[in-house]
């Protein structure tokens, strides 16, 4: 479990570079909002959600 703590870590550390769209609104907390962002992403990666397929028809 360390072992995931602390990869969640570096990558946070990495994410938490704010992007420029990012920077213009400004983060209080960017190392937290980069956690967040990154366990929502591997709980989406891990369990996605299912997609519902249209037809062409449905489309326009």
């Amino acid at each position: 479990m360390d072992e995931q703590r602390d990869d969640l870590d570096e990558r946070a550390e990495t994410r938490a570079h704010l992007l420029p769209e990012e920077d213009r609104v400004g983060s209080s907390a960017p190392e937290d909002q980069a956690r967040e962002i990154l366990r929502d992403s591997d709980r989406r990666t891990e369990a996605p959600e299912p997609v519902e397929r249209r037809h062409p028809e449905e489309t326009a």
